[in-house]
């Protein structure tokens, strides 16, 4: 493996503007890796071309001294980004061949800062899922496998191919989206840095819409400082999109003094689920350790409402759901499949394009919102969902952030769980919480469990308070020590 894929992020940014190496030479190192990879199904399109002529700018802004803060370091744009003339598919059939005319802000912020696109991230379809399966392009396999196993693990979702290309180093870092923890659980499952920013930090205008109330931007990285430095590219006010903050963009890196000292840490007794694996509750308890070593207090809080949370999130997401795709009939862009007449245009269409998860959510998100289910289902959810986001500002009351696990188990098997809904999204139990609060979180990769497959800790924050988290995240990534690759990066 070529010895500029193993720099991180900030390493290859010092290593660029001290003129040690090209951006060229470092995206064609990238793209060399997408091909070496492509049996990952990392990618869904590849702009080798559009990545070598960034490269070639960064590396002219670079001598000018005009260098930005992600200049020619080579990322993956999740497929949900729309892009200027490169085609935006949400994983979705509905959308093949949908080629936008405009450029989505987080994206825009990220190419303005001088960041190479290497292509786009494959993802589970409208990014609905945890696993990465349900994309019409091919399930995303995980590079990291049980030892001494060859069996296909998912890497999660619904942001799997942007974790499995940094994961497999076939980009240096990548874009994620998070509803539901689409950004932490898949990097938890592919030891990684995933951090979802605060509701409304990073703008969500040309993003294609899955629940508008909870869907945000978030890098997805090797390290807590490689995801400091991208979220300050990534971030900003946009009176594009309503619920964008209008507030400054803080120096996220240099919330990373290391110092920790005095911070109160809670644990949410509720995150102690039943039949939780050994692996992940010795981790837990490790991480209690870690945070105590350096100097936080450690305090048991309570979040009373989080049983609700899983059950709140899939009567509000798909009714969101139900509502944004509703825009895709056939009739201004993407597939069209044609009929007798207008409605069954529409039927045709939809049945064509749409996957069966998609479906399933449409139906449940359609069945809640109708007439004499709404007071019942979405309203009630609605209601259960504010007093989940008062848990948690009650426990700020008592702790600064949230350490807790962030997935219910490692990576499991590509075919394990495809044939029960249930049991896929019983795998956001810990990341769901914050998402409907609309909190910062992080997953840091901590361990490994009895089969050598990464697992994370989660760190939550109140609403702004990404400087927090990201400084308790860099404690805790430092105690963690975390040094386990895939066997394809031992080659």
């Amino acid at each position: 493996m070529s010895d500029m894929l193993t720099l991180t992020l900030a390493e290859a940014r010092d290593k660029l503007r001290a003129k040690e190496i090209t951006a060229v030479e470092l995206t064609d190192a990238y793209l060399n890796a997408m091909e070496q990879t492509r049996d990952l199904n990392c990618y869904i399109t590849e702009t080798p071309e559009k990545a070598r002529a960034m490269a070639k700018a960064s590396d002219e802004r670079i001598a000018a001294g005009k260098a930005g803060a992600m200049e020619g370091l080579p990322i993956g744009m999740k497929d949900l980004f729309c892009t200027n003339g490169v085609q935006s598919t949400a994983g979705s059939h509905i959308l093949e061949g949908f080629t936008p005319t405009y450029e989505s802000t987080v994206s825009q912020n990220l190419w303005d800062a001088g960041a190479v696109m290497l292509g786009k991230t494959n993802l589970d379809e409208f990014a609905m899922g945890s696993s990465n399966l349900t994309s019409y392009y091919g399930g995303v396999k995980n590079p990291y496998t049980k030892a001494g196993s060859n069996q296909s693990l998912v890497p999660g979702g619904s942001s799997g191919g942007s974790a499995a290309a940094v994961a497999a180093h076939a980009a240096i870092a990548a874009t994620g989206t998070d509803t539901g923890g689409s950004i932490r659980q898949p990097a938890a499952f592919a030891g990684l840095v995933g951090f979802k920013p605060t509701y409304g930090r990073c703008s969500r205008w040309g993003i294609v819409a899955f629940a508008s109330s909870l869907d945000q931007a978030g890098p997805m990285t090797r390290t807590v400082r490689d995801s400091a430095i991208m979220l300050g590219a990534m971030a900003g006010f946009d009176a594009k999109d309503s619920t964008s903050l209008d507030v400054a963009v803080p120096d996220f890196e240099a919330a990373l003094t290391g110092d920790i000292r005095g911070m109160k840490i809670g644990i949410p007794k509720e995150y102690r689920v039943e039949n939780m694996p050994a692996d992940i509750e010795a981790l837990w308890k490790q991480g209690i350790e870690w945070m105590k070593d350096a100097g936080a207090e450690v305090v048991d809080v309570t979040l009373p409402h989080t049983k609700y949370a899983l059950p709140t999130y899939y009567i509000v997401a798909p009714a969101e759901a139900s509502s944004n795709l509703a825009r895709y009939d056939g009739v201004r862009f993407g597939l069209r499949v044609e009929g007798k007449d207008l409605n069954e245009m529409y039927e045709n269409t939809r049945a064509a394009g749409f996957g069966a998860e998609v479906r399933r959510r449409v139906l449940i998100g359609t069945y809640v919102l109708s007439a004499g289910y709404y007071d019942a289902y979405y309203l009630k959810a609605q209601k259960v969902r504010t007093k989940i986001a008062q848990d948690f500002k009650n426990a700020w009351g008592q702790c600064d952030l949230l350490l807790t696990p962030t997935t219910p188990s490692a990576a499991f098997a590509m075919d394990e769980k495809i044939d029960d809904p249930v049991a896929m999204y019983l795998n956001d139990v810990f990341t769901v919480p914050a998402s409907l609060a609309g909190l910062p979180g992080i997953s840091v990769p901590a361990g490994v469990d009895k089969d050598g497959l990464p697992l994370g800790l989660q760190l939550i924050g109140p609403a702004m308070g990404e400087e927090a988290v990201l400084r308790a995240a860099g404690v805790l990534e430092t105690a963690a020590g975390f040094s386990a690759k895939p066997a394809l990066m031992a080659a």
